[in-house]
């Protein structure tokens, strides 16, 4: 019975963190379309593509204070000796989430 509940459990934690990336029917995507006309600014350059590479070094920026929260993170995790954690170690993890949430809806849109 066990066994029965961890699979249960395990495939519920899996749909719910599945369920966001599967794209939704219906409407029309907001990039990609046809019927869009792409702007060009003064300098002669996409204003799509200047947006697209801005966001793309706002990821990689993010990506690195990710990497650097989790591994403070895993530092504090280590170094406390009892089953109890500081403020500051939940507060890591609520910016780390932040970081990953902000990451997540530049890739989607």
């Amino acid at each position: 019975m066990k066994y029965v509940f961890r699979r249960c459990a395990v495939l519920f934690i899996v749909v719910c963190l599945a369920a966001p990336a599967v794209p939704q029917r219906g409407g029309a995507g907001r990039r990609g379309g046809s019927d869009e006309e792409d702007v060009t600014l003064p300098n002669g350059k996409s204003q799509r593509d200047e947006i697209l590479k801005a966001e793309y070094q706002q990821n990689l920026k993010d990506a690195a204070d990710l990497i650097d929260l989790a591994q403070q993170l895993k530092l504090d995790l280590e170094k406390n000796d009892r089953y109890v954690v500081s403020m500051g170690t939940i507060k890591k993890t609520d910016d780390i989430e932040k970081l990953v949430k902000r990451i997540r809806g530049r890739l989607r849109h």
